[in-house]
């Protein structure tokens, strides 16, 4: 995926908080997709579509062991929009630090 596709998707999964949620759990190791559902006032089939979400964005990964269905977090993607965020902050620190020095010289 290119990255400011995979970005794209990254930032789209995480916009909903169901997702980040499923997100947070996931961080303390992996766990069954019915674990996963049961603490949501919504259907498994509901829950199941913010999965498959955040498998698109390739935040979880899936495992299978017979019937069982094993979902861990993937945190590269996370990473990667960490990078980006920093780099955007980066840039606008410096760009307003210079126009605050421009307007402190006008003053003078």
């Amino acid at each position: 995926m290119e990255a400011a596709t995979a970005l794209d998707a990254t930032m789209l999964a995480l916009a909903d908080p169901t997702r980040r949620a499923i997100l947070s759990r996931l961080g303390a190791g992996e766990a069954r997709v019915t674990e996963i559902a049961a603490p949501f006032a919504m259907s498994l089939n509901a829950v199941s579509k913010h999965i498959r979400m955040l498998e698109r964005a390739d935040l979880v990964q899936r495992r299978k062991a017979g019937r069982e269905h094993f979902l861990s977090l993937n945190p590269k993607p996370l990473d990667a929009a960490a990078e980006w965020i920093e780099q955007q902050r980066k840039f606008w620190n410096a760009s307003l630090d210079a126009l605050e020095r421009a307007l402190a010289e006008d003053e003078d």
